[in-house]
């Protein structure tokens, strides 16, 4: 049973997403960001930029157990060890890479700074959350031309999706209304309405 790392964020959420899509059993080991417990030895051991999520899977490729930080590799793990929602195709698995390195990227730092200036004092923010906000909602707008043209980021249903939709669940702590973006909204609803990714938003994580 793989060991899950993680706090109640969108990072979080990408990978117990991914775990219920790909049926793999697992338990949350809860770290307890507000408290500062990604930073305590144990948890460094296994995540050695003290950033959640990570995972421990006791059947590594080699039979023997391995530990697994940053939520893009995490995913690509997974979906290496199940041969699921990363295509073999070179062609389609390009495409998957493109949108999980977009997310990495830009759709996560961006409105992740959003959060932190939304949080800081008025007289602090100003410039900052104007900076961020156009940036972030630049990304909503590249993200809803992709999705005019395809159903999910990368054609069929992968990580990437997973990815995104772990920052695009916080919407509207981004200040934004996704009825501006209607291919987004689409895509959103389409992924909200599966099963396993209700299951992976409802996991306690904290």
């Amino acid at each position: 049973m793989i060991d899950l790392y993680a706090w109640n964020t969108p990072n979080g959420r990408k990978i117990s997403v991914a775990l219920e899509e790909m049926s793999l059993a697992y338990r949350v080991k809860p770290v307890d960001i507000t408290q500062g417990r990604q930073h305590e030895p144990d948890f460094l051991a296994i995540s050695p930029n003290n950033r959640i999520p990570a995972i421990v899977d006791p059947e590594g490729p080699d039979g023997a157990p391995i530990s697994v930080f940053e939520s893009g590799a995490i995913l690509l793990y997974l979906a290496e060890k199940t041969g699921h929602f990363l295509p073999e195709d070179r062609r389609l698995r390009v495409a998957v890479l493109e949108w999980l390195m977009w997310q990495m990227g830009g759709f996560g730092p961006m409105p992740g700074q959003v959060h932190h200036f939304l949080n800081v004092a008025e007289k602090d923010r100003a410039y900052g959350l104007a900076r961020y906000l156009a940036e972030t909602r630049r990304l909503y707008g590249v993200l809803d031309r992709r999705l005019a043209q395809v159903e999910y980021v990368a054609g069929p249903l992968s990580v990437a999706d997973f990815a995104i939709l772990g920052w695009a669940w916080r919407h509207e702590r981004h200040q934004v209304d996704l009825a501006d973006y209607p291919h987004v909204a689409r895509w959103y609803r389409t992924l909200m309405d599966r099963p396993a990714v209700q299951r992976g938003f409802a996991v306690a994580l904290d």
